[in-house]
């Protein structure tokens, strides 16, 4: 076994990784859980905007 052997199993198992995260980010399991994730920088805009309405009350 030489090199080129090892670099050539490398590049299978890196593929094969890459493969399998790509189906688990797309699958459909996975899905509701990465819209709440994607969601999360608006999760406290409601107390956001009552905070500046006081702000601006005052």
């Amino acid at each position: 076994m030489d090199l080129n052997d090892i670099r050539a199993w490398h590049t299978l198992v890196l593929m094969i990784a890459f493969i399998g995260i790509v189906f688990w980010a797309y699958s459909k399991r996975r899905k509701k859980g990465f819209d709440e994730a994607a969601n999360l920088p608006f999760a406290d805009d409601k107390e956001h905007k009552a905070t500046i309405n006081k702000e601006n009350l005052s």
